[in-house]
């Protein structure tokens, strides 16, 4: 990307899709019910962001509790989902500062700034739902932190390292405007 500058049209476009692919993520995190799962049968429990079911035998009722009655899990879900809200604050912000001809190089920096700010809000919420989860919820079982989760970190984990791609972009202005000139290193006999 680099060698080609960003005016190479591929290449142009890489971060504002690796961050589309990180909201994606981030929704599959919000509205997956696999937050916490039923290891082994009979599968007795699950859990989302919101709420918390369990049903007694393998083909009753599945029960559910909201976790939203609890203050840690207000905490959780509200601490993600800030992070999620300036992720894709972060994905509009990249699409604009790429879409115009002159990148502001101190526009992008900014970008992975927030990125940042987006990684800690989702690694606080992250670890505040397992921690506080295991000790308040009775759990029957083996259970295990599963699929929806590990997406949600999974959207955190690319928030930090698109900030610091983001951060680090604006060091290498004169090697993708192209302003550098080619060194060669050829010595006539």
């Amino acid at each position: 990307m680099v060698k080609y500058g960003l005016d190479y049209t591929r290449c142009r476009w890489i971060l504002p899709l690796l961050l589309g692919i990180g909201v994606i993520f981030g929704i599959i995190a919000l509205a997956g019910r696999g937050w916490l799962e039923s290891q082994t049968l009979p599968y007795v429990h699950q859990a989302s962001l919101w709420e918390s079911c369990t049903r007694p035998e393998q083909g009753g009722n599945w029960n559910c509790e909201s976790l939203m009655g609890y203050a840690w899990g207000r905490a959780a879900a509200a601490t993600y989902l800030v992070g999620f809200l300036l992720l894709v604050i972060c994905f509009a912000l990249a699409i604009i500062a790429f879409a115009i001809d002159t990148l502001r190089f101190n526009f992008i920096r900014g970008i992975g700034g927030l990125l940042f700010v987006a990684a800690v809000f989702s690694i606080m919420g992250l670890v505040i739902y397992p921690v506080k989860f295991s000790t308040e919820i009775e759990m029957t079982g083996i259970n295990m932190f599963s699929w929806a989760y590990g997406f949600g970190w999974t959207t955190a984990i690319m928030e930090i390292c698109l900030g610091f791609f983001f951060c680090c972009l604006p060091n290498y202005e004169d090697q993708i405007l192209g302003n550098v000139k080619p060194t060669y290193f050829y010595s006539s006999p």
